[in-house]
């Protein structure tokens, strides 16, 4: 019976779809290979749109399949990131502030230099230039949308 119960709990983690996501060091090595779209999804832990967002995104196959498939994906929590990051030429470093900080990346790509808005989204095309930026929760269907503008470029 406590199987049962345990696979009924299970079940509906097998339907939320897996999306690739990498780390810089990832990117870099990929966008010498194969150029494509990137997206940067800035998060923290502690917010709670950003929990309800990754879920309701994972459960969208079609806009999951989609990043897969034509853009490469990086996962950045700015506060807990704390090694050097390489990215266009450029090193960034974690900014300590007693016992929390946030990464210096986090800043530059964000518009609000002091403190970034999470989550945020950054879209850059296969040239590394901004194409889209969203701060606040992105719901998966506009996420579509703007994706499929983004890959038909």
């Amino acid at each position: 019976m406590k199987n049962f119960i345990l696979f009924l709990m299970l079940v509906p983690c097998f339907y939320l779809s897996q999306m690739k996501t990498g780390t810089f060091s990832d990117l870099e090595i990929s966008m010498k290979k194969d150029p494509k779209p990137i997206i940067i999804h800035l998060y923290t832990d502690w917010c709670s749109v950003c929990k309800m967002e990754k879920h309701a995104l994972n459960k969208d196959k079609e806009t999951v399949d989609l990043i897969n498939e034509n853009f490469y994906m990086v996962n950045f929590e700015p506060e807990k990131t704390k090694e050097k990051i390489h990215f266009q030429g450029r090193e960034f470093g974690y900014l300590s502030n007693g016992s929390a900080g946030i990464h210096e990346l986090a800043l530059a790509l964000s518009k609000n230099k002091s403190q970034p808005v999470y989550p945020l989204w950054i879209v850059l095309d296969k040239d590394q230039k901004l194409v889209y930026y969203h701060e606040g929760l992105l719901a998966p269907e506009t996420m579509k949308q703007k994706l499929l503008e983004i890959s038909a470029l």
